[in-house]
């Protein structure tokens, strides 16, 4: 039994270290220093096009299946990638918008959004360097 216990403890912390491990990012010229959670998931549904400042948005994201995409989609928007890959559907096929740019990898993620004016995504804090700025969810 202490050794479930102590099973299930390190399982905990194991999680709660994934969660503090990913941070939102954008390019220097946002002026938006923090976001609401329902704000954050309607940029990323690409149902806001702006930030809160009325800059334009460019959003970058991770492959559905990658981990980090999985980890920051169901921990900071609440919701599940296929969830979000159905916005995303709903407003390519309805002509009324287009989808997220796709990167491979976290090393493009940071460049991308780094040389993008308006540019978001998400990494892991190992692969954040001064180029972008940490977005806080409140």
């Amino acid at each position: 039994m202490i050794y479930l216990m102590v099973a299930l403890l390190l399982w905990a912390t194991e999680l709660q270290a994934d969660e503090d491990d990913l941070v939102l990012i954008a390019n220097p010229s946002v002026e938006t220093h923090q976001l609401n959670r329902d704000t954050a998931r309607a940029m990323f549904a690409m149902r806001q096009r702006t930030w809160p400042d009325g800059q334009a948005a460019r959003i970058f994201v991770l492959p559905n299946d990658d981990h980090s995409h999985e980890r920051f989609v169901k921990q900071f928007l609440n919701v599940y990638p296929h969830q979000l890959q159905m916005a995303w559907d709903r407003v390519v096929f309805s002509g009324t918008g287009q989808a997220p740019s796709q990167v491979d990898t976290e090393a493009e993620m940071l460049e991308q959004v780094a040389s993008t004016p308006g540019g978001m995504g998400y990494l892991e804090k190992k692969y954040l360097d001064d180029r972008v700025n940490v977005i806080p969810l409140d």
